[in-house]
Parts: structure tokens; sequence; C-alpha cells
């Protein structure tokens, strides 16, 4: 649904918006974009400019993918076992930006209360490219510093497949 797109867009601008370097041509695109960009860059398919020239746009990523990246944004924020009135604000803010109707924001609502797990992200992506994305839009949705929040990173870079590099790729321009 575009409601999902809109959301996870405005949720990783939220974060993301003032970045410079690497990922910045993405920002500038979206959220989705820099998801997208982000994932592609994992393996050396493309660099930050060719994100850029790509103009990734939100109808570009199916309805199922977007879910998934607010599936494992969600899970990731809620990796340290709460919402923190930082969070609270970021999410809120992104529900009004996104222009979620009541019902949307029930489904975001019902989504925080009960997180996936690790596997159960996991097992709904098929290919390394796809995994790449997730992980990349969990990371871009929180800053990893507790731990309980790097240890949900790891287990989903485990769960994921993901070795070592792609991890380090993704936190190299993620974590700027």
């Amino acid at each position: 649904m575009a409601e999902t797109k809109r959301l996870v867009d405005a949720l990783v601008r939220s974060r993301r918006g003032s970045l410079a370097g690497g990922i910045a041509a993405g920002a500038a695109l979206g959220g989705l974009a820099l998801i997208a960009g982000l994932g592609y860059r994992v393996f050396g398919r493309e660099t930050a400019a060719e994100a850029g020239r790509r103009a990734l746009k939100a109808e570009d990523v199916s309805d199922d993918e977007a879910a998934l990246y607010l599936r494992a944004m969600v899970a990731a924020t809620l990796a340290d076992g709460m919402i923190d009135a930082q969070e609270r604000a970021r999410l809120d803010a992104a529900m009004d930006e996104a222009d979620l109707d009541a019902a949307g924001r029930r489904d975001l609502e019902r989504l925080i209360a009960d997180p996936p797990a690790v596997d159960e992200i996991a097992d709904r992506v098929s290919d390394p490219d796809a995994a790449a994305r997730v992980y990349a839009a969990a990371r871009l949705a929180i800053d990893p510093d507790t731990v309980q929040e790097r240890t949900f990173l790891g287990q989903l870079a485990d769960a994921l497949d993901l070795d070592a590099d792609a991890v380090a790729r993704v936190e190299a321009e993620a974590g700027a």
C-alpha cells in the first residue's frame, strides 16, 4: 500500500535528512531510494552517484518489500524493549508526514505492540540483494547505542546470511 511506502520513506528521511557524504545522493531522493541504494552498493553494484542518477522512486519498490522494510525498522526500534520519547516523536512525525489515515495508524500501533522476530523477517527474504536492503532499513531506523540494538543487528545479519564485509559496508554508510 502506498501508505507503507510513504511511512518508510518518512522514517528514513527523519533520521537522515541532513546527511553529507556517501549516501547524500540517496537521501535527496528519499528514504526508499536510500535503502535500495545501500543494498545495491553493499555488493559493489552501484556507487552513490549511480544511485542518484538512477533516481529510484517509491513506485519502484513493491508493497511487500516496503512492508518488510517497515517490519525490520519497527523490530530494530524495539530491540531494546521500548520506544523512548525521541523515537515516539519520530514515529508520530513520520505518520503525520506520510499522511497515515486512522487505519494505517492502528496497523502501525499493532506492529509496534507485536514486533516481528528476526527469523520472521529473514524468512521473507529470498536473495542477497534483498537481504542487504532489509538490513539497511533496520540499520537506518536506529542508532545502535545499546547492547540490545547491536545484538539485534548482529542476529539480523546472521539470519539474512550477510557476511561481515556486507555489514561493514552498510555500517560505513548508514553510520555516517
